[in-house]
């Protein structure tokens, strides 16, 4: 029966860690970091994660500023306020949360943020670092996960990784901080073959779909290691990649959903605001 990896336990501790950083900085600096958020729209999920994310940075001290715009928003306004905010020296985070609407160029509006101030990772500068080991201002769902991995003490060099995600917020960097740690990673998603044939190496397996029970207790190694990072909502209730019940019984460690890899997203997003702090202090 597997060990549960308790990732809300994790992301409470490490915003008792931040605040304390806070109060420290606040008394070097006289102000404390600040983030600033961008919300395009009504997407009733992007209002969730939004307030969450408010709610952790009040608790931890640091400023949180939400500019809320509509969906008709344009691409050219939407730049003058990114620009707008990058010259700003009293906002050291800028957040513009995804989706964007269709006719938003996604691309364009993360090359756009200030790289010392991207909290999300996005900037193909902090993206580009990757390739050199460079986590400074990593994306926060795979740092995370790289987090929860090393506080159970999971063995990640020469281990056998499984990612079931190529996008370039989850599998793409998840990919490239576990071959900086000497894992051997393969890279599976939905143009995959033969998915279950890949899984079955894996002795850490991560799933970042967002389809309910994709994996089941027969696609997973005895005692592997499973992160699930998917979310999907059916019938209210919220679930995740992975048939918890069953593969729980064969997975050495497991996360659940929710409580797993979603606390410790916003964890990270709080210790990347302090580090753009930081950066931009040039402490």
């Amino acid at each position: 029966m597997a060990a549960i990896i308790d990732g809300k336990k994790m992301a409470s501790d490490i915003k008792e860690e931040i605040k304390t950083e806070v109060e420290n900085l606040v008394k070097e600096y006289r102000k404390s970091p600040s983030l600033a958020t961008i919300l395009v729209g009504n997407n009733p999920a992007s209002e969730i994660y939004v307030s969450l994310k408010y709610k952790a940075c009040k608790e931890s001290g640091i400023n949180s500023l939400i500019y809320r715009f509509s969906d008709t928003l344009t691409e050219e306004e939407l730049l003058k306020k990114i620009s707008e905010l990058n010259a700003n020296k009293e906002i050291n985070g800028i957040l513009v949360q995804l989706p964007l609407p269709k006719h938003i160029n996604t691309e364009m509006i993360m090359e756009a943020i200030n790289y010392k101030k991207d909290v999300d990772g996005f900037n193909p500068v902090n993206s580009g670092r990757l390739m050199n080991n460079c986590e400074t201002l990593a994306p926060c769902t795979p740092k995370g996960i790289i987090l929860m991995l090393e506080k159970y003490n999971v063995e990640i060099e020469g281990s056998n990784v499984v990612i079931i995600n190529h996008s370039s917020v989850v599998g793409k960097p998840l990919a490239l901080m576990l071959l900086s740690r000497n894992a051997t990673v393969t890279v599976c998603h939905i143009w995959t073959k033969n998915l279950k044939e890949h899984t079955l190496k894996a002795d850490i397996l991560i799933s970042a779909v967002g389809k309910r029970d994709l994996i089941t207790e027969d696609m997973v190694k005895e005692n592997a290691v499973v992160i699930d990072v998917g979310i999907s909502r059916v019938n209210g209730k919220i679930s995740g990649d992975v048939d918890f019940k069953n593969v729980k019984k064969k997975a050495s460690l497991i996360t659940p959903v929710p409580g797993g890899v979603g606390p410790m997203t916003v964890a990270v997003l709080l210790k990347n605001t302090v580090e753009a702090f930081k950066m931009q202090y040039k402490r």
